[in-house]
């Protein structure tokens, strides 16, 4: 084995898209060669004075250095080619295993027997004969006691929890029940009934209430039916805009186009856009007949004369 051995595999491998054959040894070789070198350059280097200088020394570096490099190309090119033939043979198609070096061929089977294997639990799958498929995740070991450890919600540790908004009414009823019965064990003080019966009404407003017909409530408010009036009051001025609203927008706002007013043009004014939805173009000493709605602006900044 030397360079120029390993150089012509290289060229050859490169310029063929099928492996060459190489002899099962052919790794092994290149390694006892470079390990070869390696000797020759460390004998070299003790003879040498100055090793770092030495021709004989950097010869053999180099040498050894593109041995490496040129090896692993070659292996790197055969290697894409072993695939492509594992899958071929993976597939049932006939494939050639000559000419490969023996780690080469450990290789080539290796990448069979995966891809087959690996072709099998695909179809497994496919046809729902896998052991995964549809199987049901199992609980992890600590979730039983996660489960066991949660608190009750009815269990001692809601004892100090905030009390539901919800349960206002309820706690206001019970408080009220037991107001009226320890009145009615005082044996029925009329102060007492009336302060349990305030105390009652005040736990349980009613928002709809309203005082009765002309009596004030306990903020000192007009009587209802004051209120009442007010009320109507502001409904019929809102009814009395709204009719004036629609009235105004009954009104044709296209009334009074037909008045017209012939002018003659001192100006250049250019292009106007007239309220009956024509485009006008003036220019100076132009004789045109206008809304009066357009000519009046004109004639009053001096852009414009009537004409008779």
């Amino acid at each position: 084995m030397n360079l120029d051995e390993l150089r012509s595999v290289q060229s050859k491998e490169r310029s063929k898209d099928s492996l060459q054959h190489l002899r099962e040894s052919f790794y092994a070789d290149v390694a006892d060669y470079i390990a070869d070198l390696k000797d020759q350059r460390d004998q070299a280097a003790d003879r040498a004075e100055s090793p770092f200088d030495d021709p004989e020394v950097n010869r053999l570096t180099d040498e050894i250095h593109t041995a490496e490099d040129v090896v692993e190309a070659v292996y790197e090119r055969r290697v894409g080619k072993i695939v492509k033939r594992a899958s071929l043979a993976a597939a049932g198609m006939p494939a050639d295993e000559e000419g490969l070096t023996g780690e080469e061929q450990e290789l080539f089977t290796e990448l069979v027997e995966r891809i087959e294997s690996n072709k099998e639990d695909v179809l497994d799958i496919l046809s729902g004969e896998a052991d995964d498929v549809g199987a049901s995740p199992t609980s992890a070991p600590g979730d039983s006691a996660t489960a066991d450890s949660a608190p009750d919600p009815a269990g001692p540790s809601d004892a100090g929890a905030a009390p539901d908004p919800g349960d206002a009414p309820t706690a206001s009823a019970s408080a009220s029940s037991e107001d009226v019965s320890a009145a009615d064990v005082m044996g029925g003080d009329d102060g007492a009934t009336d302060a349990v019966s305030a105390a009652a009404n005040t736990d349980s407003p009613t928002p709809d209430s309203t005082p009765p017909s002309g009596e004030s409530d306990a903020d000192g408010a007009r009587p209802a039916t004051a209120e009442a009036a007010a009320v109507a009051d502001a409904d019929a001025e809102q009814s009395a805009e709204r009719e004036s609203e629609a009235s105004e927008s009954d009104s044709d706002p296209l009334d009074g186009l037909d008045e017209r007013t012939t002018v003659r043009l001192t100006d250049d004014v250019g292009e106007i856009f007239g309220v009956d939805e024509r485009t006008y173009d003036l220019a100076s000493e132009d004789v045109v007949t206008l809304p009066e709605a357009n000519a009046e602006p004109l004639v009053e900044r001096g852009a414009a004369e009537k004409l008779e």
